[in-house]
């Protein structure tokens, strides 16, 4: 027996001419669906996943750690003013592959407006941050004011959207700003400076938006007294993913070793990019487990296909059929089956990931008026009623920045047909093995 007739006698099991209805092959085709309704959630999933923790590392990278960190001493001379500061800055832009560095001093401080209190990540930097480096520029949307207020030797102060929505503050009001100094005898002191607000950002990401208030650095400095704040210098280069970045890492070291301590963005980062990888592979994996369960049915699927193409099994082996050849048609049949699957989800699955956003709007609207709709039949105030957000915004970013992934998805459709293509041995071996004596004795 050929491959060609081994070929054949699969497209006859496939699609037969007889328009008989069969309950194996209608089985099968629900196995078909199943695969392919499975791939949809997972390719989602990725897509989403990759977007969100690309969407995240980006911003904690860009407007936090940057690609190195450089952590200086406080006992060295340049953190003594801003000027030296930003000198020290300048010094690190020789080394070869840092394409530009800003100076940055940062304290904890508490923010007082009249309404309210909050602790808050005091950030002193230079003013041109927020035009010249690409993250902030990018990142960063002004909600409220005009950044170029922001200005060198100004009390003016840059907050997130978060912190201004509990400080309740607007651009142009004035907020104090109750950090800590300390005196000559090591006595730590309360230290109040008044500010008033430049700007409102937002850079997608609320956890980032709640934590920061940018200052000039010379105003910073006058806020924060040596020996109570961190001061560092963010470090760029070509690339933050390029192995390059260890070489610049070790070239600043041996360029400034006494100075300064220098942290790659991934040192620094550490648990939460581990913890954004192992929920993406948790997620894939969940999801994973979807499609295994429907590759299986096509094992069933096609026991009860072979159950009902015996008298055909046996003709054709009485005919000088090989097991080898039967075997063949059988796993043929099932791995186009799983092969079928993946051409109905793959699709399917990629429209939706593209349009995930638009699909997360639409059924927010759905399950807020399902709400709204309780609220009014049970009697309660609809003025109380708070919109449901699918998606948190403290711990996501408001709209998902969708990356499809393709070698991922390249995988996932091949371990697709791989695992329809193991669970049709079984099944093709006993059709294979299939006694045709026994089977003709029994018409």
């Amino acid at each position: 027996m050929t491959v060609k007739s081994s070929l054949l006698l699969a497209c006859r099991i496939l699609f037969p001419k007889s328009a008989k209805r069969s309950a194996a092959r209608q089985s099968l085709s629900g196995s078909l669906l199943c695969i392919g309704i499975s791939l949809v959630p997972l390719i989602v999933v990725l897509a989403v996943s990759n977007g969100m923790i690309q969407g995240m590392t980006e911003r904690i990278i860009g407007l936090s750690s940057s690609h190195i960190e450089a952590v200086l001493e406080k006992a060295i001379p340049a953190v003594s003013d801003a000027a030296s500061l930003e000198d020290f800055a300048s010094r690190l832009k020789t080394v070869k592959g840092v394409t530009n560095a800003y100076p940055e001093a940062g304290a904890a401080a508490l923010a007082a407006s009249s309404s309210f209190r909050i602790g808050v990540q005091v950030r002193a930097v230079l003013p041109e941050i927020f035009t010249e480096n690409k993250s902030f520029a990018s990142f960063f949307r002004v909600t409220d004011g005009d950044i170029g207020g922001f200005k060198r030797g100004t009390k003016a102060a840059v907050i997130g959207e978060e912190t201004a929505r509990r400080l309740g503050l607007r651009s142009g009001d004035t907020f104090r700003l109750i950090s800590a100094s300390v005196n000559e005898r090591g006595t730590v002191l309360p230290k109040a400076a008044l500010l008033s607000v430049a700007a409102v950002v937002s850079s997608g990401y609320r956890e980032l938006d709640a934590a920061w208030l940018f200052v000039p650095l010379d105003t910073g400095f006058d806020i924060i007294r040596a020996g109570t704040g961190e001061y560092s210098v963010l470090v760029e280069t070509e690339n933050a993913f390029s192995p390059e970045l260890v070489r610049v890492q070790n070239s600043l070291r041996d360029a400034f070793p006494f100075d300064a301590d220098f942290y790659r963005w991934d040192e620094l980062n550490l648990d939460k990019y581990e913890n954004f990888a192992s929920t993406k592979v948790m997620l894939v994996f969940i999801m994973l487990l979807i499609v295994l369960v429907a590759s299986v049915n096509i094992s069933s699927s096609l026991v009860m296909l072979v159950a009902e193409k015996r008298r055909e099994i046996a003709v054709i082996k009485s005919l000088g059929g090989s097991a080898h050849g039967i075997a063949l048609a059988f796993l043929t049949a099932g791995t186009a089956a799983g092969f079928g699957g993946v051409l109905i989800g793959l699709p399917i699955g990629l429209a939706c990931a593209v349009n995930v956003n638009r699909i997360i709007v639409f059924l927010e609207k759905i399950v807020n008026a399902a709400a709204e709709f309780l609220y009014i039949i049970k009697g309660y105030d609809i003025h109380s009623f708070a919109h449901i957000a699918l998606l948190d915004p403290e711990y996501y970013l408001p709209e998902i920045p969708v990356v499809i992934p393709f070698r991922d998805t390249a995988i996932i459709v091949i371990s697709t047909v791989l695992l329809a293509l193991a669970a049709s041995v079984i099944p093709a071996y006993k059709a294979g093995h299939e006694k045709p004596l026994e089977t003709l004795r029994k018409v």
